[in-house]
């Protein structure tokens, strides 16, 4: 199956005019695609990275296709409260207060029970909680104070399929994205009284610099990148027969940031081609 090319326009070009959105791991992935999905809908954006070389090259990028957009970068560590805490002041000087915050940083870790180490449980975990904890305290103040403005604030959590389908190979990844699904859940019901929704959307496999290199490393070199996911999807068994596109990811993370989502908190979209077992 091939991989479809997405260019139609998702919301207006004005439809989030006035709003501040704010990205975290905004500089590659779902986190760029984002980030560009919010510029064409008019909002003002901040991301930040922890590559400084990787996020120049983003927001060059940015500029060069949306050269009048409202824009603000700043490296930053979300493990980091400090850091999070000074980018989250900078950005509000910089564009105003936040209405949407997507939570995008954290990658997986490959790891069985048997071989995982108490320090990488430890790592893990703290990466995946932290990485939701830290920028949500440090915006939830400009969030709440949106109601009034706008009527509607956001915060999205990009997070995985793992957390309902955990893998044996991704034993610590897996418990922990079970445990922001959770997280997301409970932030949504005590943020609801302030106007605040917070939601999440589960990714099956998605185009990545990861899986790119597995493709450069793979063993059979007349395969085509097309016949080489497609080979993947089947041994997946994803019924689309693909990998997704960062773009479907970020199309849901736009949706659930956006009014078109104002009446839905605590929920989660799954993006992973029907590879889902759950019902």
């Amino acid at each position: 199956m091939t991989t479809p090319t997405i260019s139609t326009p998702f919301f207006a070009p004005d439809a989030l005019a006035g709003r501040v959105a704010v990205v975290t791991g905004g500089s590659s992935g779902i986190g760029l695609a984002t980030v560009e999905l919010l510029l064409e809908c008019g909002a003002s954006v901040a991301l930040c990275g922890r590559n400084a070389e990787r996020l120049d090259g983003a927001v060059a990028g940015l500029r060069a296709k949306f050269p009048k957009a409202e824009l603000f970068a700043r490296t930053c560590d979300v493990l980091d409260a400090e850091s999070v805490q000074s980018f989250a002041a900078e950005s509000e000087a910089a564009l105003g207060a936040a209405s949407m915050l997507v939570n995008n940083a954290g990658q997986g870790r490959v790891s069985t029970f048997a071989n995982t180490e108490d320090s990488a449980w430890t790592e893990e975990l703290h990466l995946k909680f932290f990485s939701v904890i830290n920028p949500t305290r440090a915006f939830l103040p400009q969030l709440a104070a949106q109601r009034v403005v706008v009527g509607d604030a956001a915060i999205v959590c990009a997070n995985s399929l793992l957390a309902r389908q955990p893998e044996p190979h991704m034993v610590a990844t897996s418990a922990a994205r079970a445990g922001l699904l959770n997280l997301v859940r409970s932030m949504a019901t005590e943020f609801a009284p302030q106007g605040v929704r917070v939601n999440g959307i589960l990714i099956g496999l998605i185009e990545s610099g990861q899986w790119r290199r597995r493709f450069e490393a793979r063993e059979d070199k007349s395969l085509d990148w097309p016949t080489w996911t497609g080979q993947l999807a089947k041994s997946k068994h994803i019924p689309m027969g693909r990998l997704g596109l960062p773009v479907e990811a970020a199309r849901a993370i736009l949706f659930l940031a956006s009014p078109l989502a104002s009446y839905t908190t605590g929920a989660h979209i799954d993006i992973s081609g029907g590879h889902s077992r759950n019902a």
